[in-house]
């Protein structure tokens, strides 16, 4: 099963799933977005074994496209995993204090964020759609971990995975406003004369938004492939019936954290 791995060390692992002909669904990861739910629960159980897990490890919630923040712990282990009715309700972000629960996104074309922070010993997701990030749920969350779990903003490390590029990403006017309303956005936003339409860089908004929480730029990496462009990509714009690809994060048995 193919997997894009962005951290793996002794404490924490992170990635995202990728788009394969040879897994069923093309190893689309979403319950909510499928042809045949057995078929994910299959590829769910395969990358659960990749990953040296039981499915039931899985946190996964009910995406609303909104800026709501979850706080999850072991007793919510299994969340969503076999069925979307036992999901988290509405809420795009997820954060954990406890070891061994998988943290789940699920994404096409929108930006999929996952972060730890050693010293607080927290760990999270966040789905910032083009909603999501005109809500600023990415800074929401960072201010709470900041304001509320007294996490040093310094000492996050965060990982904005594959998401539809700035070139394919293109909007009409009602939705540029809402880009626009945000102060800081207009250096990831150019117009296209000849389709009339605008461009977004949703990655790069989202990147701001970490910053303007206090996260240094050096703690944020970006995964560049688009998901439009790249055949490992999983893309709503393409194509409507696509899949999902799942973002996840993990803190390891005997995790180390920093007191």
């Amino acid at each position: 099963m193919k997997t894009k791995i962005y951290l793996d060390n002794e404490n924490y692992l992170a990635g995202m799933t990728i788009k394969d002909a040879l897994e069923p669904e093309n190893n689309n990861m979403a319950l909510h977005a499928c042809i045949n739910t057995e078929d994910i629960i299959t590829n769910r159980k395969k990358l659960a074994a990749v990953l040296q897990l039981e499915l039931e490890d899985f946190v996964c919630a009910n995406q609303t496209h909104s800026s709501n923040l979850q706080k999850v712990t072991l007793s919510d282990k299994g969340a969503g995993a076999y069925s979307i009715k036992t999901a988290i309700a509405n809420t795009d972000a997820l954060f954990t204090y406890d070891e061994n629960l998988l943290l789940c996104c699920f994404t096409a074309d929108c930006v999929p964020l996952l972060f730890y922070n050693p010293s607080a010993g927290i760990i999270g997701v966040i789905h910032s759609g083009w909603q999501g990030t005109v809500k600023e749920i990415t800074l929401k969350v960072f201010q709470h971990l900041i304001q509320v779990e007294k996490c040093a903003a310094s000492d996050f490390q965060v990982y904005i995975g594959m998401a539809i590029s700035q070139e394919k990403f293109e909007v009409s006017k009602d939705v540029y406003i809402k880009y626009k309303a945000l102060p800081y956005a207009k250096d990831y936003i150019y117009y296209q004369q000849s389709t009339g339409k605008y461009h977004i860089d949703n990655q790069k908004t989202v990147k701001k938004q970490c910053q303007l929480a206090g996260i240094p730029s050096t703690n944020i990496m970006i995964d560049h492939d688009c998901t439009y462009k790249n055949p490992h990509g999983f893309s709503y714009r393409e194509n409507k019936q696509c899949g999902r690809h799942l973002s996840f994060i993990l803190k390891k048995p005997g995790g180390h954290t920093d007191f």
